[in-house]
């Protein structure tokens, strides 16, 4: 008898040397070739299709992680200059960056129904994050710039402590119901459609610089050691469920 799960992944796991912790890797997704697909016909996260708007996963603005988050927004905001950001406040009447939702969680202002720091398209700067345009003006790494949720998605990290104090950390996709109740309004979501599959490297590759800042070094070296067993071994990863899909 056949085993058929509608989302089977492969997962590997490393015991850390240096700390009391397991990484825990989601195999199929960092061996699968996802490439965002924003501005190159990603259709949103609202309830109906919404290529034309450009918004990507912006149109409910960051859910900021805590203080650091915020505090590292606000310096790196204040780097930007108005020829990178459309919306930035010496071109607007005095908006707030950030409000409190109802859980008392800082979630960036919504400017015309999206994020306050998206460049809508036709904007002279360039279309896109403001803060990333800054990052790459500056040549520095868009993962110092921009809140922690826009650089991970489409990839998650969680931790879970067992009673003796050992951390588990997991880095997985992102899924559709990671975004709360809402996520499943999405008319789309671009991790569960095989057009979103067609990078020309595989995850690990391509999000080097994020799964190490989700990680560290040494866990990212040992990820990279897997992969590479793997392949001298001729051993090929299970294919993602959106491609098994297809």
């Amino acid at each position: 008898m056949s085993f058929t799960a509608e989302d089977l992944h492969e997962w590997v796991s490393f015991e850390d040397p240096h700390e009391q912790r397991t990484w825990t890797f989601d195999v199929t997704f960092l061996a699968s070739k996802y490439a965002c697909l924003f501005g190159n016909g990603c259709k949103g996260v609202l309830t109906e299709d919404a290529t034309h708007l450009n918004e990507g996963c912006c149109s409910y603005g960051a859910h900021l992680s805590g203080q650091d988050d915020l505090a590292n927004l606000l310096v790196h905001a204040d780097r930007l200059t108005p020829a990178q950001w459309q919306f930035h406040p010496s071109s607007s009447t005095d908006r707030k960056l950030t409000s409190l939702n109802e859980d008392g969680i800082h979630v960036t202002t919504l400017v015309d129904d999206a994020c306050i720091f998206l460049n809508r398209p036709g904007f002279s700067g360039g279309a896109g994050c403001a803060l990333h345009i800054g990052a790459l003006a500056a040549g520095e790494s868009f993962v110092s710039w921009k809140p922690e949720v826009c650089w991970q998605v489409p990839l998650r990290r969680e931790e879970a402590t067992d009673s003796n104090g050992w951390v588990t950390t997991t880095v997985r996709e992102w899924k559709r119901r990671d975004w709360g109740e809402g996520g499943s309004d999405f008319h789309w979501w671009c991790t569960e459609t095989d057009e979103a599959f067609g990078g020309k490297t595989t995850v690990w590759q391509s999000m080097r610089e994020e799964i190490s800042a989700m990680s560290s070094t040494w866990a990212y070296e040992q990820l990279v050691a897997y992969f590479e067993m793997r392949r001298k071994q001729k051993s090929v990863p299970m294919p993602h469920p959106a491609v098994r899909r297809k």
